[in-house]
């Protein structure tokens, strides 16, 4: 017998629950089984998880093979028609203990090969809490799940569900077990974060957590959030960024686009002056902040006009690190009803925006050569400034340590010290 290998496909946050699936899975005693937990960002995204099912099967031809995830959740039926493929399992069974517990070889051969409820009836987060996923020097605490937003390109919420928070008090006390556990950085995840406490009394907004996280955590050296809706953005996530110091200066945005008619047709809810607005007033409250950004190449109707305001964006916002999205239609969406960009301009729209990007880290890196940094090691030779860019060192340093270190040069994409 040979314990369960478990393959992540997607973002953090289903790492984050790849993490809590192997704790379930351990204390259930399960074994001989591949898990892959897949993404369904884009059919792109699909179509790799598909061909990891192909090659595990080639790889080890006597495990079960489970598949979960978001892109099991949307498209169950694609998955149990292949031969390889012997449970697929939904969002919400997938972090229930009694689905590990029934995850025996006859449970598997005698079931139903596909448990995938609906998810848009859920109405709470699960109770999966996991002390440490990250590297030494960092954790993950995934605040909020699933998204009440309709964007015409987006499958997430039919693979998440709609928006569910965990509640402050829960999420400081994981924070401090955390903190005395020795992690000197928390980053608070989730699918839509700012939508964060919508559901719960009282309505408290991200902005409340994040401050009540510093206040109650003091030994907390670094609280750092993830992706956020910049028009969501409340006042007191505005207080925290131009008084808290261990709020690390860097946001990652979803901005998704830089054109107000391809903004309006995506169905987002945020025009490009917004945009430009609140990166202005969250540099001008905190000089040092830098802002990473998703943007989408070739959305449906999308002409070279349109692009070239995407393109604009990554200056006008003052965008330092990119992660550019070719468009690749969803089926079950509207804009995949919309009528397509050629996949050749795509491709090439996709690579200008990352040269762009590209171009603007470089431009950052540069300028930090000569300065001072509080560096958090995430090894012995590397770990990342407060707005998250690498520094290598040729000395070791104490893995897990925030330590001061002046920039002495640039080398490729790292800051070297």
């Amino acid at each position: 017998m040979s314990a369960p290998r478990f393959t992540t496909l997607g973002c953090r946050l289903n790492a984050y629950e790849t993490e809590a699936m192997k704790a379930l899975a351990a204390e259930a005693g399960v074994h001989d089984v591949e898990v892959i937990n897949t993404c369904a960002v884009t059919a792109e995204a699909v179509r790799k998880a598909r061909q990891e099912i192909r090659r595990i099967r080639r790889d080890r031809p006597g495990a079960r093979i489970v598949v979960t995830g978001c892109a099991a959740q949307t498209e169950p039926e694609t998955f149990a028609a292949m031969a390889e493929v012997d449970l697929v399992i939904g969002n919400t069974e997938k972090m229930a203990p009694e689905t590990w517990a029934r995850l025996s070889p006859d449970f598997i051969g005698q079931s139903e090969r596909v448990q995938v409820n609906d998810i848009l009836s859920v109405t709470e987060t699960a109770g999966h809490l996991i002390d440490g996923f990250g590297t030494r020097s960092r954790a993950y605490v995934q605040v909020q799940n699933g998204c009440d937003h309709r964007c015409t390109f987006c499958i997430i919420p039919y693979g998440r569900g709609n928006s569910r928070s965990v509640p402050a008090g829960v999420v400081v006390e994981q924070i401090k077990r955390l903190v005395g556990a020795g992690f000197n950085e928390v980053v608070l995840t989730g699918v839509d974060l700012t939508s964060w406490g919508a559901d719960l009394p009282a309505q408290p907004r991200l902005g409340d957590l994040v401050l009540r996280i510093l206040k109650l955590v003091p030994d907390l050296a670094r609280l750092r959030i993830s992706s956020i809706d910049s028009i969501e953005v409340d006042e007191a996530l505005m207080q925290a960024i131009a008084t808290e110091p261990r709020l690390m200066p860097h946001l990652h945005l979803s901005l998704q686009h830089g054109d107000d008619l391809i903004l309006k047709r995506m169905k987002r809810r945020h025009l490009r002056d917004d945009a430009i607005r609140f990166a202005e007033e969250a540099r001008r409250l905190r000089p040092d902040m830098t802002f990473g950004a998703d943007i989408i190449a070739g959305f449906p109707t999308e002409t070279e006009a349109h692009f070239e305001n995407s393109l604009k964006l990554v200056e006008d916002c003052g965008l330092t690190w990119l992660h550019v999205f070719p468009y690749s239609p969803r089926t079950g969406t509207p804009a995949a009803r919309m009528p397509q960009v050629n996949g050749r301009a795509i491709k090439e729209r996709a690579a200008r925006l990352r040269a762009a990007g590209e171009a603007a880290t470089a431009r950052h890196l540069a300028a930090q050569v000569g300065r001072d940094h509080r560096v958090l090691m995430e090894s012995p030779t590397m770990g990342r400034t407060e707005q998250f860019a690498e520094v290598v060192f040729d000395t070791p340093q104490t893995e897990g340590a925030i330590v001061s270190a002046r920039v002495a040069g640039v080398r490729g994409a790292q800051l070297w010290a």
